[in-house]
């Protein structure tokens, strides 16, 4: 037992040195509607859950071990259920696991989406508010913590009420609840900055872009839209991500 515990304190020695913590990410449900919140990791571990059910006025935490630098994103999905046979599904933002669970499955737009990159060593981390892939609900999230920058970011406008009829996707009931991007509408380069417009010069924002952008200012609303939607924070930060703020 002595051995053990010797060792079981060496392994916090080695974790402490290493710089090695762990982020919290505590997502709060303010929409008057119960939300699926769903994560998606690019880099580094996993999270401690891809995906949950929360009601109305409900806040879960979900954690990542930072040993190394590590990115994801989050999103919530919207008016979900589960068929005779088991199948979950969702109307906005599923991600096609048939499960809770998203099991490293990403959203199909349109989705907002919340994305990060966490720096080892309790370094400069950046996070952002996307709606390059669609807008499905109003987000924000504030750092907790941290020493530098560490500003809150704020999606807090109904895109879905401005939504442009060919961008809209729309419930049984004809309701507007989700605005996709003009890519995935149109799929061509002018929207995607993709082929001829790869490049921020040859890809300037357009009349789509520009009424995401409009809502909500702070977020991205096409590729190159980084001078005003990428933000940072150092010192080892926790995050506060809020769907209907």
């Amino acid at each position: 037992m002595a051995f053990q515990m010797q060792l079981f304190r060496l392994s916090i020695i080695i974790f402490s040195i290493s710089g090695a913590y762990s982020v919290n990410f505590a997502i709060k449900n303010n929409c008057k509607i119960p939300i699926w919140p769903a994560a998606l990791t690019g880099a580094g571990n996993q999270l401690s859950t891809t995906g949950f059910k929360l009601l109305p006025g409900s806040t879960a935490t979900v954690t990542v071990n930072i040993s190394s630098p590590w990115s994801g994103r989050f999103w919530a999905r919207t008016l979900c259920s589960t068929n005779a046979n088991g199948k979950f599904t969702c109307g906005t933002a599923d991600c096609g696991s048939g499960q809770v669970s998203c099991n490293g499955a990403g959203a199909i737009p349109p989705a907002s989406l919340v994305e990060f990159t966490i720096a080892a060593n309790r370094g400069q981390d950046f996070y952002d508010i996307s709606l390059v892939d669609g807008y499905n609900l109003p987000v924000s999230v504030s750092p907790i913590g941290g020493s530098s920058g560490c500003k809150p970011v704020v999606c807090a406008r109904n895109v879905n009420a401005v939504c442009p009829p060919e961008l809209a996707i729309k419930s049984r009931r004809g309701v507007v609840i989700g605005c996709k991007s003009a890519c995935m509408a149109f799929n061509k380069p002018e929207y995607c900055c993709s082929g001829d417009h790869n490049q921020p010069e040859t890809c300037p924002p357009t009349s789509y872009s520009k009424i995401f952008k409009s809502q909500c200012p702070q977020a991205y609303s096409y590729a190159y839209d980084d001078k005003t939607s990428t933000f940072t924070c150092s010192g080892g930060a926790n995050y506060a991500i809020t769907f209907c703020p």
